[in-house]
């Protein structure tokens, strides 16, 4: 039996969760040309492989532990600012979907098999997919508009994901390996259909 003060953070987990489904109501549907910081912050929540994506970068931080709790999320968040600032300055980045689909795999797997390597490669592996998941962002701004306002909204709600993300091992699974593990498998699975799809 779990005491009252055990669900204090779960009931503030789903009441922040809560808080966000309004807002995703009103939003356009897709990935369509998005403007001001609302759509940015939207953008990552409305499309499932930057959402899955963003979730997996947190509960593998959350699974890994140490200073790796902030700074996968932290190397995740910054490289997609880069990758977003690429676009917005009209510079091409190669296999943008295919390296967006990747990482929804690549990410779901290494959840689902607790994989363990260094800090540095979990940090180049994890930054090297956000550049694309940023680029994708900055590319479907609508044109004439701030990319600094749109950029702080898809970081703001990417660094949330992250958050959940991290949250989801302790706070959901109660730290239980197999269920941390089988939702990795889930979005690794995930990953395979964007592949196939």
């Amino acid at each position: 039996m779990y005491s009252p003060r055990d669900r204090r953070p779960r009931a503030w987990l789903f009441a922040a969760a809560a808080a966000l489904f309004p807002a995703a109501a009103l939003a356009h549907p897709g990935h369509g040309a998005a403007h001001g910081f609302a759509h940015g912050f939207l953008h990552p929540l409305l499309g499932w492989d930057h959402l899955l994506a963003a979730l997996a970068v947190g509960i593998w931080a959350g699974q890994r532990g140490g200073r790796t709790v902030w700074l996968l999320p932290a190397a995740f968040v910054g490289a997609t600012l880069v990758g977003g600032g690429l676009a917005l300055a009209g510079l091409n980045l190669p296999g943008v979907e295919a390296g967006i689909v990747a990482s929804v795999l690549v990410l779901g797997t290494l959840v689902a098999t607790a994989s363990r390597f260094s800090d540095a490669a979990a940090l180049a592996l994890v930054a090297a997919f956000a550049l694309f998941h940023g680029h994708a962002h900055g590319a479907e701004m609508a044109p004439g508009l701030s990319g600094v306002i749109y950029g702080a909204g898809f970081a703001v709600a990417t660094a949330a994901l992250h958050c959940a993300g991290v949250a989801l091992p302790t706070l959901i699974l109660r730290r239980r390996e197999s269920w941390v593990r089988l939702a990795g498998a889930g979005i690794g699975l995930s990953g395979l259909v964007l592949v196939l799809a």
